[in-house]
């Protein structure tokens, strides 16, 4: 029996190139940027009513350095930066790409950074809805998201054929885009390389794609702004299980990262599932496949999309 799914806001239901990374591309030259950050650091010190010598002192630095690093000139060291940015009371990030922003984002920036983490959720969710990309764009790209062993593969691929269109799954894009396995992408790149390609894979999708069924990796809830992306972009449904079912197909499928030789990978599986849970809820539905054939949780699939159209 397949329960029937919920009121929205969120749906419920049951049932290559070179692998070398690519430079990122870096708008003005060497002097503009260290003026525009020579200028940051002097409005920001201005507007706290602070004397360069009272920052000085509480950066930890000479004044000869704050002297040179406000006039632009000479190379910034990134550990008296980061003193600098500390005795301001901002962040180092707000420091270097001050340069990149509008007043306007900046403001915002400022107002988000301001929230408590319990709502930026629902920040994010106002800002989709006013200014997301158009809601009916959004559901021809179905994104099915969850822990490994989830079912997001067989459904996806079921959904696709039944829908006429094409099953796009992001890891097998990352490993054509890297021209390697994905286990080699993580001992090459290491982690971050790994969700560099992986942000960069799924701009392309969004780019080139519209009526598709996408998987994702487990971990892609991890990286905000990638998973802010695919939210703003994609009709994101949560396919979850119970951590036995999660820990089953695992095993069916020969595959244990990043579990192997843990003598507590249950427990490991339900920490992670604990850990990411809000993140997963923040998807446009979910589907519940605990005890479910393939056959039950794909027509829950099907309702819910119904239902949510």
């Amino acid at each position: 029996m397949v329960p029937t799914p919920a009121p929205r806001r969120r749906q419920v239901a049951t049932a290559r190139s070179d692998p070398q990374e690519r430079p990122i591309a870096i708008s003005g030259s060497d002097p503009e940027f260290l003026a525009a950050l020579g200028r940051r650091v002097r409005e920001m010190r201005e507007q706290r009513g602070m004397a360069r010598k009272a920052l000085s002192h509480a950066a930890q630095v000479s004044e000869r350095y704050l002297a040179a690093l406000e006039a632009g000139e000479g190379n910034a060291s990134v550990i008296l930066l980061r003193r600098v940015a500390g005795a301001l009371g901002v962040r180092l990030i707000d420091l270097l790409d001050y340069g990149e922003l509008t007043a306007d984002q900046r403001s915002l920036r400022r107002i988000l950074d301001t929230l408590p983490a319990g709502r930026l959720g629902e920040a994010l969710e106002r800002l989709t809805q006013e200014f997301g990309q158009d809601s009916a764009v959004r559901r021809k790209r179905i994104t099915l998201i969850g822990l490994r062993g989830a079912g997001k593969s067989t459904l996806g691929s079921a959904l696709a054929r039944e829908l006429k269109r094409p099953f796009i799954e992001l890891d097998r894009e990352i490993e054509k885009d890297a021209g390697i396995a994905l286990p080699e992408v993580f001992l090459l790149y290491g982690q971050a390389g790994y969700r560099r390609i992986e942000r960069r894979c799924l701009e392309r999708i969004i780019q080139q794609q519209e009526d598709i069924v996408l998987t994702v990796g487990g971990g892609i809830v991890s990286e905000p702004e990638t998973y802010n992306l695919l939210l703003l972009n994609c009709f994101s449904v949560w396919v979850k299980a119970r951590p036995e079912e999660h820990m089953s197909r695992v095993l069916a499928q020969g595959d244990l990262r990043p579990m192997a030789g843990h003598a507590e990978a249950m427990q490991d599986l339900k920490n992670i599932l604990a850990s990411r849970e809000e993140l997963y809820g923040r998807a446009d539905a979910v589907l519940d496949t605990a005890g479910h054939t393939v056959e039950q949780s794909l027509h829950a699939l099907r309702t819910l999309l119904v239902s949510a159209s």
